[in-house]
């Protein structure tokens, strides 16, 4: 299978971006709109929102593809941790709970900025635990 990188920065970028408005201006709406965008994307790739503006803005921006063979699904599972980070941010901001929309609205931007600049993808790793605890269950179920 094949992943563009490019288009997973762009992502990062986007996520940075409007969160950030998002948490700095007090606007739930814009962590709902970006984390259900999100939340589709993971649920059917093919239908991403992220990946249409990664289409339409990015590359025009300039942004080339940069294709890789590796498997999407470890950050399509991402893509949704995040998503529904940002989901929950959103219903905090509407409850009028602003400091844990803040708080899990950072926490979506720093785990965006590690895996845009140190390539560590936290919601990747947890689709490898969640493969592998899946694994072991399996395997016990077999051997009883």
């Amino acid at each position: 299978m094949k992943t563009d990188l490019s288009a997973l920065k762009f992502n990062q970028l986007t996520v940075v971006a409007v969160t950030a408005v998002a948490v700095l201006l007090g606007q739930p709406w814009l962590a709902a709109l970006l984390g259900a965008a999100m939340l589709v994307g993971a649920a059917k790739p093919q239908r991403s929102p992220m990946k249409w503006l990664y289409h339409t803005v990015g590359q025009r921006l300039g942004l080339k593809p940069e294709v890789v063979d590796e498997s999407p699904e470890a950050h399509h599972f991402a893509q949704g941790v995040g998503g529904v980070f940002l989901l929950a941010s959103a219903i905090s901001g509407f409850a009028g709970l602003g400091v844990l929309s803040a708080v899990l609205g950072v926490i979506v931007i720093a785990l965006a900025l590690l895996n845009l600049t140190a390539k560590i993808c936290v919601g990747c790793l947890m689709y490898f635990q969640y493969k592998m605890l899946s694994y072991r269950v399996k395997q016990r179920r077999a051997t009883h």
